[in-house]
Parts: structure tokens; C-alpha cells; sequence
């Protein structure tokens, strides 16, 4: 018996979702749990498992198309059950009409009401694909699909769209013409519009202020060098403790706005920026304040590792009550972080480098690094946001309370 396909909830305010990728092809045999396709949501990026074995029938949504939850986007059936290009078997043909001595009258139709019948008479095309035909004035017979059948998916008529767009502009562009340019235009992926859409809405609601502390993290690089058993944490982890410590000792930095009120969060949930290779995204090491330094680094290597091989859960990425991003890995110096919503604070840090130091009136070379609070300036002062950071700054200098922050 066939098996549908829908479209998962990953979070209980996900209302849709987007396919990015099929993973298997029309006709394919597939095994329950195996991953059958990609998606992006505005909370995580996640392969979908197969909820039954079989072979892949049909496909109801083509990538690129963002559907509602608990939609149809695939069937499952038996090898047998697949119809020509993946789609259902084609209704009874019609009578032809009765000859007639009339000459054919032709109607004339622009390209918004005609875009998409020649093909249509080949294969099935989304309502997606359709209006995108009409808003560009698409001629479908000339694009090439690329899905199942040739069928035409968004990402097709937006690369036809792309390329008829560098054809017209084509003497421009010519090299030795006065003014030409070359350029390649693609659509943005899934992720990078949302957070897009999410970086402006951060500026537009907070009102975002930045201090940076320069830190000595000589005293975490001899705990670092004294760590006897298991994995050496990374310095991160150090810094997600103590973040955690001062977090407790200001709770209107772990806290959010909510209209004219605030909410004062009872746990101490450590948002962790993974970079990726297609975008960003934050998973979240719960109650850290809880955790020590060893647990911590083992929190954070664990979500970034199935971050990047799109295992995470919807329940990885929520929650958060406050954010660390790490450029330093890259080598950046110093930045001035965007607050990921509904937050009201996150921590840039820079790179921990030897760079020279005054020690006793000495300039010595120590391990320092940047760190930099964003802030909103709606809940949190200048002074506020001083001593947090100034916290933070005391306790990754101080060698007794490293040794306290392994036992915890």
C-alpha cells in the first residue's frame, strides 16, 4: 500500500518548510530511515528519513518549493506503482472532437496566460513553477528541466530567467566595451534568506551598542596545558563557562523584551554560532551554567559536528537565552556581532593570539584575545553591560577559579 510523504513540523512555530534537495530520484528504492530529502526551515537545515521502505513513486514537490507542514510532498510505493516520469497515471484519453470544415480560430494570448502550456502538456508543473513563469513572462517550451522527467522546477525557471538577463545585457558585457561588466546571478539559498531576513529584523528592533574588553588568556592556556584526562577543551569552553557565571550574577543580560515587558529567563541556555559551509546556524547547549568546562567543550563539538552533517533536532536550535560567536577561529581580530532575536546580548570573540603586553612595567608577549558584547540598549546600560563583560574578563584570568570551573 502506498505511503505518503508529508512534510515534517521541525519546531512547534514552523508553519512550512522548504525543499532544497531530493536526495533520492522517481523509481529509486529507498529503506525506512534512510534520508530521502533536504530541507530548510527558519530553524534548521535537516535531512527527512524515509517513513517507509519501498521505491520512491512519485514526487509531489520540487525542490525549491516551500510547502505547509504535514503536506503530501512524496509517495512510496512499489516498483510497480511508478507512472511515466514519476506521476500518476494519466486519465483516459478523451474522444476526439468531430471533424469539422471549419477553419481553426486562433485565439491571441500574452505570455502571462500562456506561458506554461507548452509544458504542460509534458509533465506536471507546481503552482510555483506556474507563477513564476507569469511574474517573468517565462515561455516554458524553452526551458529545461532538471527534476524527475525533465520536470521544470523553481530553480530552473529562475537560472532561465538569470541567463536570458546576461544574454540581453550580452554587449555590454563584452570585454573591450566601454562600461562592461561580467557578473553571474543566482538565487539565494534557503538559509541565506532567512538570515537575511533575520539580521535586518534584528537591526530594525534593537538598538544595538558594542564595548570590547581585551582579555589575558595566559591562565587559561596553563589550565588548558594541565588538563590530564580525556580531551584538552577548546578555550571556547572556558569562555561559555564563564559567560555562564556572569550571566547568573546579571540576569537582565539573559533576559528578553517582550512589548512594554521583561522576561527574566530561568535557565542559562548558551546559543553556539556554527559557521557552515552553505550558511549559519546557532545550536543551543542547555542549562550550561550547570555544566562543567569538560562538558561544555563536549556539548559544543557535538552539535557543530551534526550541525554540519544536518542531523540536528528542532530542539538543538531553540531556546537560546543568549549567543557566543566565535570569528576568532578565522583569524578576525575583533567584530561587532548582530543580537540573534529575541535576545538581548551576544559575545564576539576575537582571536587568542601572543601579541605584546604590559606585565610590572614590562611589555611581555601574553595570549590575548577581544572580546565584544553587542547589547540592547532599550534594556541594558553601558554600565550594565561593563561589569558583565568585566566579570567574564575576571574569571578567565583567574587561575583558582579555572580549576573550579573543571570540577564543576
Amino acid at each position: 500500500m502506498p505511503t505518503d510523504v508529508l512534510m515534517p513540523q521541525m519546531g512547534e512555530s514552523i508553519a512550512e518548510g522548504t525543499i532544497v534537495r531530493w536526495i533520492k530520484r522517481v523509481g529509486e528504492p529507498v529503506d525506512r530511515d534512510e534520508p530521502l530529502f533536504e530541507i530548510s526551515t527558519d530553524k534548521v537545515d535537516a535531512e527527512v528519513p524515509a517513513p517507509a521502505g519501498g521505491v520512491l513513486v512519485r514526487i509531489r514537490a520540487e525542490a525549491g518549493e516551500t510547502v505547509p507542514v504535514n503536506s503530501v510532498v512524496a509517495v512510496i510505493g512499489a516498483a510497480g506503482e511508478v507512472g511515466a516520469a514519476g506521476e500518476e497515471a494519466a486519465a483516459p484519453a478523451a474522444p476526439p472532437p468531430p471533424a469539422s470544415t471549419e477553419a481553426p480560430r486562433v485565439e491571441a494570448r500574452g505570455p502571462t496566460a500562456d506561458a506554461a502550456a507548452p509544458a504542460a502538456s509534458r509533465v506536471r508543473l507546481s503552482p510555483v513553477v506556474r507563477r513564476l513563469a507569469a511574474e517573468h513572462g517565462v515561455d516554458l517550451s524553452a526551458v529545461t528541466g532538471t527534476g524527475d522527467g525533465g520536470r521544470i522546477s523553481k530553480a530552473d525557471v529562475l537560472a532561465h530567467v538569470a541567463a536570458r538577463g546576461q544574454g540581453a545585457g550580452a554587449d555590454a558585457a563584452r570585454p573591450g566595451t566601454p562600461g562592461a561588466t561580467a557578473a553571474r546571478v543566482e538565487p539565494m539559498r534557503v538559509m541565506r534568506r532567512r538570515i537575511a531576513e533575520h539580521m535586518v529584523e534584528s537591526r530594525r528592533t534593537s538598538a544595538h551598542v558594542h564595548t570590547r574588553f581585551e582579555v589575558d588568556f595566559s591562565a587559561v592556556a596553563a589550565a588548558r596545558a594541565g588538563h590530564a584526562e580525556g580531551a584538552v577543551p577548546g578555550y571556547l569552553a572556558y569562555i561559555a563557562k564563564a559567560v555562564s557565571a556572569a550571566l547568573a550574577a546579571t540576569p537582565v543580560v539573559n533576559a528578553s523584551v517582550d512589548g512594554a515587558n521583561v522576561v527574566y529567563h530561568d535557565r542559562i541556555n548558551l546559543g553556539i554560532a556554527v559557521a557552515l559551509d552553505w550558511g549559519l546556524i546557532v545550536p543551543v547547549v542547555k542549562d550550561a551554567d550547570r555544566l562543567g568546562v569538560g562538558a561544555i567543550d563536549a556539548a559544543v563539538k557535538d552539535l557543530a559536528a551534526r550541525a554540519r552533517a544536518k542531523q540536528l533536532a528542532p530542539g538543538d536550535v531553540e531556546g537560546g537565552t543568549f549567543t557566543i560567536t566565535n570569528p576568532g577561529g578565522f583569524g578576525s581580530l575583533l567584530g561587532m556581532p548582530i543580537i540573534n532575536q529575541p535576545q538581548v546580548a551576544i559575545l564576539g570573540v576575537g582571536a587568542v593570539e601572543p601579541r605584546p603586553a604590559v606585565v610590572d612595567g614590562a611589555v611581555v608577549a601574553r595570549l590575548r584575545a577581544f572580546l565584544t558584547l553587542g547589547f540592547d540598549h532599550r534594556l541594558i546600560d553601558g554600565a550594565v553591560a561593563d561589569r558583565f563583560l568585566a566579570r567574564v574578563k575576571t574569571a578567565l584570568e583567574d587561575p583558582q577559579w579555572l580549576e573550579a570551573a573543571h570540577r564543576s
